[in-house]
């Protein structure tokens, strides 16, 4: 077979397969066992597989590999063995008329700061399934149906670590966001700035649901896409089972308008054959294709759940720059002493101005770059979803720093120093963070225009050797000191058009160099930025707490025609007066928790769950605790109603996942507190007791994991059996516990049939006061009727507010 890449670049259009479970099921997939280790037990059922859909026209089959990581099939499998005995058998299949592409999917464990695993180790787990599949012969490392992007980056890291194969990503999404709050055009930027091969979607809906998916990616795409969507929408028979009714000729039809949207590939995921394969190879085979071209070629920053373009036609950011020890004697003593609390808090009144990127320096004497920088990113994670600049002179820092990142940060900085673009370069490149480019060699400053361009053209040169795209560089058009180099201000303007018209990349300046030495610098700064705006620059370090730039900036957006309807700009200054006003920087990024919840002066200790303020709930509580405060009224009246309000923003897609974990784990801290001091009251109320469980043959829990959080937090005694429990073991615990209702989990499709072993056995015991509610993803209300449960819920929001009607 030739390369795939190969495939990649041709002219035509082309086929993947379609789902596996339903046919290996009707092989004798046993329910509850991996697919994987069935394949181990019975390969030519697997091969049979592979067979039938390369007959029926797929040109691209995935392995029966999906969950073969260390965390799905156990410690008694062999990872790497497995996976490469896996390959081989598509490999069998596919001869010289198929490629082989192998299926990466989640491990059911997220890193750092929302789970136990650090970055690395997540990289190291997807090592070693990686390489088997590598060795057993894949033409591709495909990570599939992806809901993390830190857990989709892992993927292309550990590919790109033991192989050479090309690499694609594919993302689930629910609606415009996946699990974590990724939106598809984020995932978009995100992959393309890493410089994956192939960029895809798959699963969580039908054809014509995930189309909506395939347009949200369009404006920035410019890497092949494949699409895979489910046969329809998954129903309910009269069995009980779930099945999906779209069929091949309607799934054809529908999927066949992926090609008229751009994508190169398409196959199918959940609950399709080769008959649907069939289908759609017939109908479209002879479609053309052309590579896509993006209406919008901005660079963008990314995090979990924000995005932030620079470039023409978007908003000039603002980054902020107060994290940064020069000058700030109490910062410089929390980092010597490993501390965050200033740090953050300084992070916090960049974001409530409306800050769209921060930058991140903890440079100071007797500070170990290596630990402070990545533990301090690891805390903004956390607490924001703004994106990240990390800011650094030390590689070793910077490496640290991008290993505990979960988007495209912005690197501080290359320069033409020695060696600089040597280390840091391909470590951008690897990691897909765009990088400021600073024109700087040798100890001489570049004062005129022609200087700084000819040092940028070489260090772009020197990128491109090092296989660095030159894309990912937003240079520095370099603000020199005016009081001693008055030319050096037109420099810079000539410099930034150059680089916006000419090479066509994104720039970057330190706004307040300009004005050092002089008086009124906020004046010179702010004059100094509307003509470096009118000239092209995307993007400025500085503080967001001034008014006069933050004035300078709404104005020259409304001039350059980038705040329709002047917008933003009448709602920042409807009220403004000369002394100047307080309205947030333009330009920000979204996403959930970076805006101050208590506009309306709302309790500190409401605000502070809602923000997810970890590490500042306990002194809180402390605080008004020795004031004589009453733990009931606390917990009552703005612990309680925060929680709440943190429930309605997930609901209303203001809040994601992280944000929903952060807040809950305030509220726990809290509670660290509080609760001896209620349970010595007498007046303090049994809680409800619910026992949590992942049915038998099931092994995913990170869904069940949350609603435990969540049900502690909102006063039920939970106890949480953990995951593959059997009916007999959740019955005898609830009996022992005199719980007055049973959770129970199930994510596929083969296990949730096994909730329906609890509610009998609770039938037969004559347990009939016990309730039982279900959840996952698969789960539907009617299949929780058939089976005989009280309710169902797919979140851990609707979990609580279900849980609290059964227990009434």
């Amino acid at each position: 077979m030739p390369d795939f890449r190969k495939l990649l670049n041709d002219d035509r259009v082309h086929f993947f397969d379609g789902g596996y479970g339903t046919l290996l099921q009707q092989r004798g997939l046993p329910a509850g066992m991996s697919p994987e280790i069935f394949g181990l037990q019975s390969p030519e059922h697997v091969l049979q597989v592979h067979r039938d859909y390369l007959a029926a026209g797929s040109e691209v089959l995935t392995t029966n590999t999906f969950g073969g990581s260390r965390f799905k099939i156990g410690p008694d499998a062999d990872v790497y063995e497995l996976n490469k005995a896996m390959c081989a058998l598509a490999r069998k299949a596919a001869g010289d008329h198929a490629f082989v592409a192998a299926s990466i999917g989640p491990t059911g464990h997220f890193c750092e700061p929302l789970g136990e695993l650090t970055f690395r180790e997540l990289v190291d787990v997807y090592k070693e399934q990686i390489r088997g599949c590598a060795h057993g012969g894949a033409d591709l490392i495909l990570g599939e149906t992806h809901f993390d992007l830190a857990e989709a980056r892992a993927v292309v890291i550990a590919a790109r670590e033991v192989c050479d194969l090309p690499v694609a990503v594919s993302m689930t999404f629910e609606g415009t966001n996946s699990l974590t709050g990724t939106t598809p055009l984020h995932f978009i930027d995100t992959m393309q700035n890493m410089g994956v091969d192939m960029v895809a979607t798959n699963c969580s809906a039908g054809p014509e649901q995930i189309a909506d998916v395939v347009r949200a990616m369009l404006p920035r795409l410019s890497t092949p896409l494949y699409v895979a969507a489910n046969a329809g929408l998954p129903e309910l028979d009269e069995q009980g089972n779930t099945v999906f009714r779209l069929g091949p000729e309607d799934f054809a039809e529908q999927s066949a308008r992926f090609f008229d949207l751009g994508a190169k590939f398409v196959g199918g995921c959940c609950g399709t054959g080769p008959d649907h394969i069939r289908a759609l190879a017939r109908r479209s085979r002879e479609k053309s294709w052309k590579r896509p071209e993006p209406q919008d070629r901005a660079l963008v920053l990314t995090s979990r759940g924000a995005g932030v373009p620079l470039g023409p036609g978007h908003p000039a950011v603002l980054i902020g720059e107060r994290i940064n020890p020069t000058g700030k004697q109490q910062l410089i003593q929390e980092l010597q002493q490993g501390e965050q609390t200033e740090a953050l808090r300084l992070a916090a009144e960049q974001v409530d101005r409306g800050a769209p990127v921060l930058d991140v320096n903890v440079g100071a004497p007797m500070v170990d770059e290596t630990v402070a920088l990545p533990g301090l990113v690891k805390a903004l994670v956390g607490r924001f979803t703004t994106p990240l600049c990390i800011d650094s002179s030390t590689p070793g820092a910077v490496a640290e720093a991008l290993w505990a990142y979960p988007g495209s940060a912005l690197v501080n900085s290359i320069s033409g120093d020695p060696g600089r673009m040597a280390e840091l370069g391909p470590l951008c490149a690897r990691f897909g963070a765009p990088f400021i480019l600073l024109p700087i060699k040798g100890k001489k400053l570049p004062v005129t225009a022609p200087e700084r361009i000819a040092i940028i053209e070489e260090l772009l040169d020197e990128a491109e050797s090092l296989g660095v795209p030159r894309r990912l560089a937003v240079v520095d058009g370099l603000a020199l000191t005016v009081s001693s180099k008055p030319e050096a201000a037109r420099a810079t303007l000539e410099t930034i058009r150059h680089c916006t018209e000419k090479l066509g990349l994104a720039t970057t300046l330190g706004l307040s160099n300009v004005s050092f030495g002089l008086p009124a610098r906020d004046l010179l700064n702010s004059t100094f930025l509307s003509m470096c705006l009118a000239a092209g620059l995307s993007s400025f370090i500085a503080n967001p707490d001034s008014a006069r730039l933050r004035e300078a900036l709404a104005a020259s957006e409304v001039l350059l025609n980038r705040d329709p309807q002047a917008t933003g700009f009448i709602t920042s200054y409807s009220d403004w007066k000369p002394t100047g006003g307080a309205a947030p920087a333009q330009g920000g990024s979204t996403g959930p928790q970076n805006a101050a919840p208590d506009a309306g002066g709302s309790h500190p200790l409401f605000s502070a769950v809602v923000k997810g303020d970890k590490d500042g709930i306990t002194p809180l509580v402390q605080a008004a605790l020795d004031q004589g405060g009453s733990p009931f009224e606390m917990v009552d009246e703005h612990l309680i109603p925060a929680i709440m309000e943190v429930g309605e923003k997930y609901e209303r897609k203001e809040y994601f996942l992280p944000q929903l974990i952060q807040s809950a784990e305030t509220l726990q801290n809290a509670f660290k507190l509080l609760n001896p001091l209620m349970e010595k009251d007498g007046s303090h109320e049994e809680r409800p007791c619910v026992i949590m469980a992942t049915v038998e043959g099931d092994i995913h829990d990170i869904g069940k994991n949350i609603v435990c959080l969540m049900l502690r937090n909102h006063g039920f005694d939970v106890v949480d059996l953990g995951k593959d429990v059997t009916a007999t073991r959740i019955v005898e615990e609830a009996v022992e516990r005199k719980a007055r209702l049973i959770g129970l989990s199930a994510l596929m499709t083969t296990t949730m049939v096994r909730m329906e072993d609890t509610i009998a056995l609770l039938r037969e015991k004559g347990l009939d006061e016990i309730k039982v509610m279900i959840g996952g993803a698969v789960v539907t209300d009617a299949f929780a009727e058939s089976i005989g449960a009280h309710g169902c819920s797919t979140d851990a929001v609707t979990a609580v507010k279900l849980a609290k009607q059964l227990v009434q």
